[in-house]
């Protein structure tokens, strides 16, 4: 494998933008003297994006376990904390592996 310099400047370029991102909205809240409420809004919102972004590509692309595991996760999540939760749905994809599945 060679190196290519035109790949090693397109992640550094990637690298530079994430840090550039990530530090300049530290800068912006620190010198805020209050966050806006619409502001607070939107950051109180980014958990539930974020988890959306995971969550959704698994249900749509995987197969019927991830589909079956994530609904189960879904009813026990709203019921028991998050260990179960993932226990549960462990144990779901586990035991579709092993018994073949449909």
């Amino acid at each position: 494998m060679e190196f290519d310099l035109h790949m090693a400047l397109v992640i550094l370029a990637a690298a530079l933008a994430t840090f550039a991102t990530r530090i300049g909205g530290y800068i912006l809240i620190t010198r805020m003297k209050s966050i806006p409420p619409r502001m607070e809004a939107a950051l109180n919102a980014v958990p539930a994006a974020v988890l959306t972004t995971l969550v959704a590509p698994a249900f749509f692309i995987g197969g019927w376990e991830s589909k079956l595991a994530l609904i189960v996760a879904l009813f026990i999540g709203l019921r028991f904390t998050h260990t179960w939760m993932l226990v549960a749905a462990w144990i779901v994809v586990m035991i579709w592996r092993h018994s073949g599945g449909l």
